[in-house]
């Protein structure tokens, strides 16, 4: 029952993110559903970010608000820029189209005036607004710098309580990217802070995954988090997409422990994997689901500021770090408290987070009920 119990606590705060939106951009687009295109340079089932994505636009063709196709093109990237191509001129065929990533925004910037009357939402890589003409792009962002601080505030702090099993006790935590991507480093050093604001003489591995398939090859991203643990890592954060599959296999086998990214790790294979999942102690959390929702719904309120870049942060729940029943059980209430004042302090501008991408302004905001901060566990 733990794990229904963790499943209905975070379906019902998603579907409550996913309420906040709704009605008006129902009953604006009840006759004309927008038609959408998801344009995937990967595929589903990753458990994680693209898996993500999918669930917030379906939620949005659910409630009337649009109709999707999704293009799924795998995992060779020389197929990438001519299936993106292809799905921008099929003109007939969609009204809007959805893509991201930092290996597709170059050719999105070269190419989205060449279709004036169609519509682009590119999220999760930031448009060179000088080096383009891209007023009917939408660019939003996320500002994963404040949850993974709060991943590594995480991790330091577990380390530092000292009450998990099976810890080599050398003061070294890691991360493993799939490519050196500015968002890439952006989560890097948040995590790096994070740490270092706990036990400021911690050690942070780095790795790139790197090659052909930086987002789709678990066994480089096994290989090099086991090489993490064999150097005395006890916590390996992975921000690899698919391949980060291969960084929780390798968590599992040698008894260690790892962050999730995206989307609740843990809870996507609990089911499945239950050992592999136990070693998820949480996940840094993109919310790509509702920001995309929110979106397709200010969009259908005639709002959604196109030719603009918009970053969605802790203030706005755009990402946040997982809580279920693992997280709750191992956590003492020492670090919850933690975890929590430092979510706290960034929303109300008290820590400025280092980032790799250009800093945003902060206006203090008082805290709300984060969805990702406030699931219950099981009774």
């Amino acid at each position: 029952m733990k794990s229904l119990g963790v499943k209905l606590s975070v379906i019902v705060a998603m579907l409550l993110s996913f309420a906040a939106y709704a009605a008006p951009a129902a009953t604006a687009y009840a006759q004309t559903p927008l038609r959408v295109t998801f344009f995937i340079n990967g595929t589903l089932g990753d458990k994680s970010f693209f898996d993500s994505a999918e669930r917030g636009l379906k939620q949005a063709e659910k409630d009337g608000l649009i109709t999707l196709k999704n293009i799924e093109v795998g995992e060779d990237s020389t197929k990438w820029e001519a299936g993106l191509q292809d799905a921008m001129a099929d003109v007939k065929n969609y009204d809007l189209l959805v893509a991201q990533g930092g290996d597709l925004v170059t050719f999105m910037m070269a190419h989205a005036d060449q279709y004036p009357d169609k519509k682009y939402i590119y999220f999760d890589e930031p448009i060179v607004w000088t080096q383009c003409k891209c007023a009917n792009v939408y660019n939003m962002l996320y500002a994963q710098n404040e949850s993974s601080y709060l991943g590594g505030v995480y991790a330091a702090a577990m380390l530092k309580e000292g009450g998990l099993t099976n810890l080599a006790n050398k003061n070294i935590i890691g991360a493993v990217g799939g490519a050196d991507y500015p968002v890439i480093e952006d989560f890097i050093k948040g995590y790096t802070q994070g740490a270092k604001s706990v036990t400021p003489n911690i050690t942070i591995l780095t790795q790139f995954i790197g090659g052909d398939n930086p987002w789709g090859d678990p066994a480089k991203g096994k290989e090099i988090a086991k090489a993490m643990y064999d150097q005395g890592a006890d916590f390996v954060f992975g921000i690899a997409g698919g391949s980060g599959e291969g960084i929780i296999e390798a968590a599992k086998e040698g008894s260690k422990y790892t962050l999730g990214v995206d989307s609740d790790q843990a809870l996507a294979i609990q089911d499945s994997d239950p050992k592999a999942a136990a070693q998820i102690l949480t996940s840094v959390l993109k919310n790509v689901d509702t920001s995309l929702y929110r979106a397709l719904t200010i969009n259908a309120q005639g709002k959604l500021p196109f030719g603009t870049t918009e970053t969605v942060g802790l203030a706005e729940n755009g990402v946040g770090l997982a809580i279920n029943d693992i997280y709750n059980k191992v956590t003492p209430d020492s670090v919850k408290k933690l975890v929590e004042q430092a979510r706290d302090d960034i929303i109300a501008c008290k820590i400025t987070v280092d980032t790799a991408l250009a800093p945003r302004p902060c206006t203090p905001a008082t805290p709300q009920a984060d969805a990702t901060m406030a699931a219950t566990p099981a009774q």
